[in-house]
């Protein structure tokens, strides 16, 4: 079956101050999911599953209707927070979203071949979805995923430290994946974040981090589900209120207990994203002068095919 592409669009955008998901970028009125799609596209992908909230649907669709969705075979579903295995419940006054590995359980019912996964307010660059298509159609197996790494100081905001998920790799496989907070430059310099005990340390320069462009053969929707379920009783238990279920979490726990393995691909791109509102200006400034040195066209669907 041909890889689908599952674009996860249904974050607060709490930072940013609003729907970043949907902000155009470009006096042509594209915006950042525009261009991962139009990069998807260009390295085969046909399929796309965009995860959204309900009330969101109308204003997304309109958009990628009259765009991507002439090219692309294209599934919604709705991200809801009800949505939860049975026996549990949202605890009383919570309105955040349960965390990534739930997202991507929002499509559990249109995932029926290997996927991939994106954020909708990232841009990751050609490069990433041409070795994530390569990845998925020829040497993706049950247990075997991949990911596209970014060397860290290709993916920080010079507005504010931001999260990471840092990456161990051995012979192209990842080994471990640890979530640090407060990532950016420092005084002296350097690039550095807090680990999972909130230890600052040095991050070098060159390390792989993981933007949630991962990859999964169909069999690993079975392992998010088992997993969630987990991670809702902790997550129930120590922070009902804004707890969350990660997918690299759950990648690293399989990776650990030995059920799978994971090749990290590396993308030699910048990756672009709007974590705060003053990313906006730079992020719109880069995809601008894409367009005027050729990488991008002027309009990009009329000219996709």
């Amino acid at each position: 079956m041909e890889p689908i592409l599952v674009i996860m669009a249904a974050g607060m955008g709490s930072r940013y101050g609003g729907a970043k998901q949907i902000d155009s970028m470009t006096s042509e009125g594209d915006i950042i999911m525009d261009f991962s799609l139009y990069d998807a596209y260009r390295a085969g992908f046909r399929r796309a599953a965009f995860i959204i909230k309900e009330d969101f649907e109308e204003t997304f669709r309109k958009h990628i209707d009259s765009r991507a969705g002439k090219l692309f075979e294209t599934t919604f579903v709705h991200q809801k927070l009800e949505d939860l295995p049975a026996g549990y419940s949202v605890p009383e006054g919570r309105t955040k979203p349960w965390g990534t590995a739930h997202a991507v359980l929002a499509a559990r019912k249109v995932i029926d071949a290997p996927f991939a996964v994106i954020n909708a307010d990232d841009f990751y660059g050609p490069e990433a979805f041409k070795l994530m298509y390569d990845y998925l159609t020829t040497k993706v197996q049950a247990t075997d995923h991949c990911m596209v790494g970014f060397s860290i100081e290709n993916t920080l905001s010079r507005y504010g430290n931001v999260s990471r998920g840092i990456c161990q790799v051995v012979d192209g496989k990842l080994t471990n994946i640890e979530e640090h907070t407060e990532v950016g430059y420092r005084e002296d310099g350097k690039i550095h974040g807090l680990n999972g005990n909130g230890e600052d340390h040095l991050i070098p320069e060159g390390t792989p981090v993981s933007m949630n462009l991962l990859g999964f053969s169909r069999e690993f929707m079975q392992v998010i589900e088992e997993r969630f379920s987990t991670a809702l009783d902790t997550i129930l238990e120590k922070n009902p209120m804004k707890g969350e279920a990660y997918i690299p979490t759950m990648v690293n726990d399989e990776i650990q207990s030995q059920r799978a393995t994971m090749s990290v691909l590396h993308s030699h791109d910048k990756w672009y994203g709007v974590t705060y509102r003053e990313d906006r200006e730079g992020v719109a400034s880069a995809l601008a002068d894409m367009k005027r040195q050729g990488i991008y066209p002027l309009d990009l669907w009329n000219k996709g095919e």
